[in-house]
């Protein structure tokens, strides 16, 4: 499998494991009074002040490390499985955002508190625009000559890739000239250019972390290990679409917590993938882990040998560096007209992601995209697409009948389609839908029932009034039997258009009601639930299922149901469904189902097809 992602420090990682030491082993707790006096303030014993922050980091980086190989042994890697692609895209780029604003008070060469957190972002820009009349003109000079010679090789780099035989390497070129012209101008003390300063030889022997420190840390060291995993994760997807290969998100989480486990024992802290340098070895053509292996080596030789030599490398050049190649992240911002024009909820999504980060921090945007995330779904869900389905001639498909003009319903049957499983959240959506998509309100025609029913009882009072009347008066009537059997006929066929009041051509005369029920009494006899698209329903959603087929059922219209799966049949079953419903209401398909209903009631209209197999 290819990899692209190196591992390496990042910014705001690095921020949040700096609050942690800074809070645990602060400068109060080390100040001494000086040998030779009583007078002078008290000063601050840095050696023993460091050292004592390299202990907090160790415990926080074991801790840290422990914590995502916990996860990984639980399969903690799923949650990769929220993270799609609108949400790391988002979430990607507010990181480059917070590593390029850190990076600012670098190449303009002022000093500001280092800030973490809520906002912490805002007040980066704030301290550093206060600060920008000190900008030191030589670090800024420095800084932009440097980013436009890079953007510059990027974009031959970008142009010429198919003649070149290997990318013009910038940063190395920059790194060394930057570094050479640094110090043989004496850049730190004539022009107080900031450099890299001393950079320790050799490695420190391994030693055992202060494990008493551990309640104190173990809060934040989750949340680093959360964050420090979605940062790996979120760029490696990124990568891993860019040149198709599979990132195995478990495997990724016990790799960073060995990683971070391990190295912990020779004084290292916490460390996820280098956006920075992750984007350096991708511009520059590196791909597999023999690239990641050699940047390694070459950073061991550093460490070990020839630190001395970048010393005098100024930080500006550094900053230029990191913020050219992060100029890739931030074309992500493309994504935002296409997802307007394709898709508004992953949009949403995209936005939520990256404005949460900026504002709150990686760690509680991180959770606030994922919980908005799973919103989206839920609303999708609750309000999903819902259609009438008609028979596609010489096929035994049902399709929208909005959609496919020659989808044509069958007489008397109407055939509902949900785009969605039916629980809790939508079951009373489904039921307000099939009334609506099908027409036929079993309360309306109940209630028209009712008035219909009161409406004849005042009416035969009458009558019988009139008659007495007439017979004290020796006026005779000849009354005319009464056709019950008509009577049922007509109140078996009522349904339909009766939740249409005022439908054209509906007469306003006082037996309104009695024309309404005429105008559905032989339209809709049969309605078939479409339940190809129902993953799973639970116990609100069989009670409501059940509720509106009794309420069908009370207006002599059937509902049978087809398409279900066997999952869902195994549900009902438990849900003890078939104590009230019969089993003989389920088909296998939407065409068996309309075929049962045609010989139920042979006056509709059969389908021109046989059923194919």
């Amino acid at each position: 499998m290819e990899s692209a992602v190196l591992a390496g420090t990042f910014a705001v990682i690095s921020l949040m494991i700096g609050g942690v030491v800074v809070r645990e082993a602060p400068d109060s707790m080390f100040y001494i009074q000086p040998v030779n006096g009583t007078n002078m303030s008290a000063v601050v014993d840095e050696v023993a002040r460091d050292a004592r922050r390299v202990q907090v980091a160790m415990v926080f980086t074991t801790l840290t490390g422990a914590i995502q190989i916990v996860l990984g042994l639980l399969r903690f890697g799923f949650v990769a499985i929220y993270l799609s692609e609108p949400l790391v895209r988002g979430f990607t780029t507010a990181a480059a955002v917070h590593v390029v604003i850190s990076q600012l008070k670098y190449l303009l060469g002022v000093k500001t508190q280092r800030y973490s957190g809520l906002l912490s972002v805002i007040y980066s820009l704030q301290a550093v625009f206060s600060r920008i009349a000190e900008t030191n003109i030589p670090t800024l000079l420095l800084g932009l000559s440097c980013c436009v010679f890079l953007y510059v090789i990027k974009d031959l780099n970008e142009r010429f890739k198919k003649k070149l035989p290997i990318p013009i390497p910038g940063e190395i070129m920059v790194v060394i000239v930057s570094t050479g012209v640094s110090y043989g101008m004496a850049l730190s003390k004539e022009y107080q250019v900031d450099v890299v300063g001393k950079i320790p030889t050799g490695l420190l022997a391994p030693a055992l972390p202060d494990f008493s420190l551990t309640p104190k840390l173990i809060t934040d060291a989750f949340a680093v290990a959360i964050v420090g995993y979605s940062m790996g994760i979120s760029l490696a997807k990124i990568f891993a679409l860019k040149h198709k290969y599979s990132v195995d998100g478990n495997q990724e989480l016990l790799a960073h917590g060995l990683c971070n486990f391990i190295s912990s024992f020779f004084h290292t802290f916490v460390v996820t993938c280098s956006m920075s340098r992750s984007m350096v070895q991708e511009s520059t053509g590196g791909k597999t882990q023999i690239a990641g292996l050699l940047a390694s080596l070459v950073v061991l030789l550093v460490v070990v040998a020839i630190g001395f030599v970048f010393e005098p490398l100024p930080q500006t050049a550094l900053a230029a560096i990191i913020m050219v190649n992060l100029l890739g992240m931030f074309k992500q911002f493309r994504d935002v007209p296409h997802l307007w024009r394709t898709s508004k909820i992953e949009l949403s999504i995209w936005l939520a992601a990256f404005v949460s980060s900026v504002l709150l921090g990686l760690d509680l945007g991180l959770l606030v995209s994922i919980a908005f995330g799973i919103l989206t779904v839920i609303y999708r869900t609750q309000n999903p697409h819902s259609s009438i389905l008609g028979h596609v001639p010489d096929t035994a498909l049902y399709r929208s009948v909005e959609e496919y003009e020659e989808a044509a319903q069958s007489q008397g049957i109407k055939v509902f389609h949900f785009n969605s499983s039916i629980y809790f959240a939508n079951s009373d959506r489904y039921i307000s839908s099939l009334k609506e998509q099908t027409g036929v309100n079993p309360e309306h025609i109940q209630s028209l029932r009712k008035a219909q029913k009161k409406k004849s009882r005042t009416s035969n009072e009458n009558h019988t009034l009139v008659v007495c009347a007439d017979a004290q008066r020796g006026v005779s009537h000849e009354l005319l039997p009464n056709n019950h059997s008509a009577e049922k006929q007509q109140r078996r066929q009522e349904n339909g258009a009766a939740g249409r009041p005022g439908a054209p051509g509906a007469p306003d005369t006082d037996s309104e009601e009695a024309v309404f029920i005429q105008t559905f009494c032989s339209e809709v006899h049969s309605i078939v639930l479409d339940w190809n698209c129902t993953g799973f329903i639970d116990s609100m959603g069989a009670k409501a299922i059940k509720q509106v087929v009794k309420e069908y059922a009370a207006v002599d219209v059937q509902v049978v149901v087809a398409g279900c799966d066997g999952s869902v049949l195994d549900e009902l079953e438990r849900l003890q469904f078939f104590t009230e419903m019969k089993r003989s209401m389920f088909f296998p398909s939407v065409h068996d189902a309309v075929l049962h209903c045609q010989r139920v009631n042979p006056h509709a209209s059969p389908p021109d097809v046989e059923t194919r197999v």
